[in-house]
């Protein structure tokens, strides 16, 4: 039996080139594939979405179906008309810093930011919305050795009262609470996240330091009801988010 297929060529050095073969394979399939997310880039300049560049490296347009008729997703997403944003660069090279020019909690500047998510309530895995108001559940509770929200006054960043909790809305996944239901004195009511919250059942009130009292009025709302969809849900994080660094000028200084 011969090793050899030809007297400088043996069956080792055909398989060696084989795994380099498929090995290069594998990296330009991972490659294309990973194009799918974040695609097509935009300028750092002009914000304008870049050439998809090479058409071999790109990945070919897939559409995936959601589940329980959602309908389909396509990516690499096509088309994308650039995103305007009220802010102006602090300097015209690549990768500098931008200023808000309006209200940056509500333009979603910086830690603002939010994404175009579905306008659909997240759902378990029976199809059914995720996070709904404790109100409207019967098989769920606050356990008494937990101090239960409802009906402490919520005080902003400045120890002002912006209202009071009059709901929890819970995540039947996770099986904790999401949000906090907060009624203003105007009579509007909104969504506060829970885990920017700090309960004090010995001062009866919530405290929630990412904005002031007067900002819970700008807060996104929600229009279903008893539903929260993907989309509010960004806003309202972002919303909130972004407080830690805009409700207060303080916040944008330095330390030093």
């Amino acid at each position: 039996m011969t090793y050899h297929l030809t007297p400088n060529v043996d069956w080792a050095l055909v398989v060696l080139d084989t795994f380099f073969v498929f090995f290069l394979g594998l990296i330009v399939y991972l490659r294309r594939e990973d194009r799918r997310e974040g695609y097509p880039l935009e300028d750092n300049i002009t914000g304008e979405p870049e050439s998809y560049g090479t058409a071999f490296l790109m990945a070919p347009a897939k559409f995936f179906k959601l589940p329980f008729g959602h309908g389909t997703v396509m990516t690499p997403t096509k088309d994308r008309e650039p995103v305007n944003i009220a802010a102006r660069r602090t300097d015209p090279s690549p990768g500098s810093g931008y200023v808000p020019t309006g209200n940056p909690l509500i333009d979603g500047i910086g830690p603002a930011a939010y994404a175009e998510r579905a306008k659909r309530p997240d759902i378990d895995w029976e199809g059914h919305p995720r996070i709904a108001p404790l109100s409207a559940l019967t098989d769920f509770y606050v356990d008494r050795e937990d101090a239960d929200p409802r009906g402490y006054k919520v005080i902003g960043a400045d120890g002002r009262i912006a209202g009071e909790v009059t709901d929890l809305w819970v995540d039947r996944a996770d099986r904790l609470v999401r949000y906090l239901h907060v009624a203003l004195p105007s009579g509007r009511s909104v969504l506060a996240p829970m885990f920017m919250a700090t309960v004090s059942r010995r001062k009866q009130a919530v405290t929630v330091s990412a904005i002031t009292a007067a900002q819970f009025a700008d807060v996104p709302g929600i229009e279903g009801d008893g539903v929260i969809t993907l989309y509010e849900e960004e806003r309202i994080q972002a919303y909130f988010g972004g407080g830690y660094l805009y409700a207060l000028p303080e916040r944008a200084e330095p330390f030093l």
